[in-house]
């Protein structure tokens, strides 16, 4: 059910716009390779449909897929229902990459690919600290993630206040704000291969994520190497939160809101409640994408969309304690 309403979603989501496309014109554009014949719809709107609607669309449905399953991975291996994808720093990492490539005016596509690096290299710094740590391994990532995420922080912050007001600053204010405004089909690209990559890993150890709720002794007296497992998961949601912080921007709230949901579709099941989190996610990141680029006149960055909706969320989330842990 979830992935036909996505579909349909999706399809809704290639006709509504500032330059409307009806669903026949629509038709006619996806299946004229196929088809042949005579176009009966404008080069106007097929550029819009493959050089716009198409690729935002479809990075729409990746970030969010990515950013609810790695908030349900974390969230199982960190045991703590308020785990978002951001804990460890990527996104904060990001932001910093985005910011200096923004700040020695380098471009969109080093700007992503600035973003994404310096994502993972915060991971790096994260995993190197922790391990040096003393004491349970699980809360060392936690602090770990916690004081890289505010160096990060501060160093943009810096970077904000050292950039041009008139150009550079606002553009690193609004990519903060995250966004898809700008979305084309090499940035599509770029992030499609980590997230597939990052996914698949996710999938494929959905079961023994389920073993590393319970406790680290009862996980190894079931033949689950828990460290290793869990490092695993760590990087691969760690990945497909890098790639879509990358080519989004600062996205919060979905990863923690969305695996909460499934799990009143699908219970505490990781062979479930992941598959039903990457759907959840495609389909609420595609309604608050629509609902930005058509609400007003000027587009709403998504990160105040998805603010406005998850902290009322996170408050209801808190007073029903019983319910989440």
């Amino acid at each position: 059910m979830l992935f036909v309403l996505l579909l349909v979603v999706t399809v809704l989501s290639f006709t509504v716009g500032r330059y409307p496309i009806h669903l026949r014109e629509l038709a006619g554009i996806i299946f004229f390779p196929l088809t042949g014949g005579e176009a009966f719809w404008t080069a106007q709107e097929e550029s819009i449909f493959l050089n716009v609607r198409l690729p935002r669309v479809l990075l729409a449905c990746l970030v969010g897929c990515c950013l609810s399953a790695a908030g349900a991975a974390y969230q199982g291996v960190f045991q703590n229902p308020m785990a978002s994808p951001d804990i460890l720093g990527a996104s904060h990492g990001a932001a910093f990459g985005a910011a200096l490539a923004i700040l020695f005016s380098l471009g969109a596509r080093l700007t992503v690919i600035w973003a994404f690096a310096f994502s993972l290299t915060s991971i790096a710094f994260v995993l190197f600290i922790s391990s040096r740590a003393r004491g349970r391994k699980v809360l060392s990532l936690i602090l770990s993630g916690i004081m890289v995420s505010s160096l990060f922080s501060a160093a943009t912050s810096f970077i904000k206040l050292v950039a041009d007001p008139n150009d550079q600053l606002p553009a690193i204010t609004y990519w903060l704000m995250g966004s898809l405004a700008k979305t084309r089909l090499s940035s599509l690209a770029f992030a499609a291969l980590p997230m597939a990559a990052g996914l698949l890993v996710l999938i494929m150890l959905s079961w023994q994520i389920n073993l590393l709720t319970l406790s680290d002794d009862e996980a190894k007296t079931m033949g689950v190497n828990v460290f290793r497992v869990r490092i695993f998961v760590i990087l691969a949601a760690t990945l497909i939160t890098a790639a879509s912080v990358s080519v989004s921007g600062m996205i919060g709230w979905v990863g923690l809101v969305i695996p909460h949901l499934a799990r009143r579709f699908t219970g505490n099941n990781y062979r479930w409640l992941l598959p039903a989190s990457m759907l959840c996610g495609a389909l609420f990141m595609l309604l608050v994408d629509n609902i930005s680029r058509n609400l007003l006149p000027v587009e709403i960055p998504i990160g105040i969309l998805t603010a406005f909706i998850g902290a009322p969320f996170f408050m209801w989330l808190i007073t029903r304690e019983e319910e989440i842990v």
